[in-house]
């Protein structure tokens, strides 16, 4: 459905280990859908190191076409849920970072309420730049993020008015440190509040951020589209 509204490109990211092999499945099975592979934040407290050594070994697998990792992702921290392992998140936010550093890949992250952790730990150990999900910090975080070579996700968050920071951070930012997102099934756009997020949305959200940017909606598309190629470029293998 999401390819009928013009959504030609779309990045499957796993959460743990044993989603590795259901989102390799689905991209084979799906046109224009492609591959990151990592730990998600949520699932490190039930993951070990033989995950990370899972996870180099998919990484560094020779594969074509839709079965080829675009990114190691969906990593990071998150400190907003009850009672996180911090020592945990951290040890293995750094290491799959050593492992996109590893493999020469770009990383997607995910930075609930840890955004200067987060960046500490990317000065601290350099990768390939990546996308910044979900991105709600201040300019400050933000210009901090596209030094070290990111693009700031924005999506279903700036569709509803009273998300006063996300939609001024994503009505000012550079245009060419924007890149947009669905992350569905999750973060609905206002219009489908409470209900099931999906790829299709994303023209309707690009609308919403071209009003508030004062500019065309197909000049944005074409651009934010050119800024996740830039920073993803294995994308272009989902064309």
């Amino acid at each position: 459905m999401a390819r009928a509204f013009g959504v030609s490109s779309m990045l499957v990211p796993a959460v743990d280990v044993a989603s590795f092999t259901e989102v390799r499945e689905c991209c084979a099975r799906h046109a224009g859908c492609v591959p990151a592979y990592g730990i998600h934040p949520f699932f490190v407290k039930s993951a070990g190191e033989a995950d990370l050594e899972a996870l180099r070994e998919w990484l560094q697998r020779a594969s074509d076409g839709t079965q080829r990792p675009v990114a190691v992702g969906e990593i990071g921290l998150d400190f907003f849920v009850a009672d996180p392992d911090v020592e945990k998140q951290e040890y293995f936010f750094v290491e799959q970072l050593k492992i996109a550093r590893e493999t020469d890949l770009p990383v997607l992250l995910h930075v609930r309420r840890s955004v200067d952790q987060v960046l500490k730990y990317l000065r601290r150990i350099t990768v390939r730049g990546g996308i910044a999900h979900a991105f709600n910090g201040s300019r400050q975080q933000a210009d901090e993020f596209v030094r070290l070579g990111f693009r700031l996700g924005f999506g279903g968050a700036l569709t509803y008015s009273g998300s006063t920071r996300i939609r001024h951070l994503a009505a000012t930012l550079p245009l060419a440190s924007i890149v947009l997102e669905t992350d569905a099934p999750d973060m609905p756009p206002g219009w489908l509040a409470g209900g099931r997020n999906t790829p299709a949305q994303l023209p309707r959200i690009n609308a919403v951020l071209a009003e508030l940017r004062g500019i065309d909606a197909n000049d944005l598309a074409r651009a934010t589209t050119l800024n996740a190629l830039a920073v993803l470029p294995r994308l272009r293998s989902a064309d």
